[in-house]
């Protein structure tokens, strides 16, 4: 059966309001990873239908809903994001968030609301479809990476999908544009945490201390130097160092300094070697110095590999129900990480960016906002690609 793309447009023009409202309400309620309860409960209550099976928690915050069509057959698995950041939101806007320290920085508050609503349409077109959706609403992907857990747990095996989804908001890009790429669309992500331990002391007397903020200068100065002079220079590989506490005083030398950050790359032998370059650096500084040191490294984030045939598969659905001005190839992938990469290398599927506005502020920016504009082509691209690949 064609998909009848009017009654799909009918069906989102009458909850785009009730999504827009989600939306704004999620944003204004942000939550950490893993402590999504009030968002778990909100989303289960608007999802709350005879015809939408919602299933117990596999880990405590995930929300699961499964629809199913008139008859038996194939999976696709949507899923979207839930947690937030502990950042102080700086936009003034009424929705603004109401927990200080903590907002909905990377879009989650809009992957949440435009998931709901493609399974709030999917379930008034449950008698046009055979198979069954699975909408997965998952906790903790920032840093916890729990998707990994998600997945381990069997949110993916019962049934297995024959596709898994996901759509991303993207600034730069124009609003409501869909885009992605076949092949690596994402970078790994492994997270450090570095402490540095030296002899703390008077300010006026350098001399008689082992200056451990010092010694972290160097460290960050020569992991910077790794991407350029240690791994060849065709392999993409950011090292960033995001976090450095140490000192309670402007004139007290402490006795240690706790650097935190990321390393990224493309493929697994980009970043084969870097816990132990890492290891080489940090040891030959904090030798000279006569500090000591402790090094944390954890890689809780793969690449996100795409599916050529899903990728194929969405494009053809937004040239056709959507327009050809709403697609975007994505030249290159983005060093930015993403824990659906391990729903990715269980079951065939692609991640997908979604235009946030070309002036729109960054991810991870404390003026960052979801474009509302942008929920409409979100739902109606989760719907027709849920359809299409159905029925492949």
């Amino acid at each position: 059966m064609e998909t009848d793309i009017p009654a799909i447009e009918g069906e989102i023009e009458r909850i785009l309001p009730r999504v827009r409202d989600a939306r704004r309400y999620l944003h204004a309620h942000p939550e950490l990873s893993l402590r999504e309860h009030e968002t778990a409960r909100f989303v289960r209550s608007n999802l709350a239908s005879p015809n939408i099976g919602l299933l117990p928690p596999f880990l405590e915050t995930d929300v699961v809903a499964l629809i199913s069509g008139r008859q038996p057959g194939r999976n696709v698995t949507l899923r979207a994001d839930m947690d937030a950041l502990p950042m102080r939101e700086e936009t003034e806007l009424p929705h603004c968030s109401l927990r200080d320290n903590v907002m909905h920085a990377c879009g989650h508050d809009g992957h949440t609301a435009m998931l709901m609503g493609a399974a709030l349409v999917l379930e008034r077109l449950r008698n046009l479809f055979s198979g069954s959706v699975r909408c997965v609403f998952q906790p903790g992907e920032e840093i916890v990476a729990a998707g990994r857990d998600l997945v381990a747990a069997g949110v993916l095996d019962d049934p297995k999908p024959d596709a898994v989804l996901a759509l991303h908001a993207w600034p730069g890009h124009p609003t409501g544009v869909i885009g992605s790429r076949p092949g690596v669309m994402m970078a790994a992500a492994d997270i450090f945490s570095i402490t540095i331990r030296g002899r703390g002391g008077h300010g006026s007397r350098p001399e008689r201390t082992i200056d451990p903020i010092l010694v972290a200068t160097r460290v960050i100065h020569s992991l910077y130097a790794i991407p350029s002079r240690r791994i060849g220079a065709l392999e993409p590989v950011v090292i960033s160092v995001c976090s450095m506490h140490g000192g309670s005083n402007a004139n007290v030398i402490p006795d240690q300094v706790v650097l935190q950050g990321t390393a990224r790359y493309l493929s697994p032998e980009g970043g084969a070697l870097l816990p132990e370059l890492f290891e080489q650096v940090l040891k030959a500084e904090c030798d000279y110095a006569g500090a000591s040191y402790h090094l944390e490294y954890q890689r809780p984030y793969i690449p996100t590999q795409n599916a050529a045939r899903v990728v194929d598969t969405c494009r053809e659905v937004v040239l056709s129900g959507l327009g050809r001005s709403w697609w975007k190839d994505i030249p290159a992938p983005s060093m930015g990480a993403e824990d659906f990469c391990w729903y990715l290398e269980r079951c065939e599927g692609a991640m997908f960016f979604i235009g946030m506005g070309e002036e729109c502020p960054q991810l991870h920016s404390n003026r960052f906002d979801f474009n509302d504009g942008a929920l409409r082509n979100g739902i109606m691209f989760l719907v027709l690609s849920a359809l299409k690949l159905l029925r492949r």
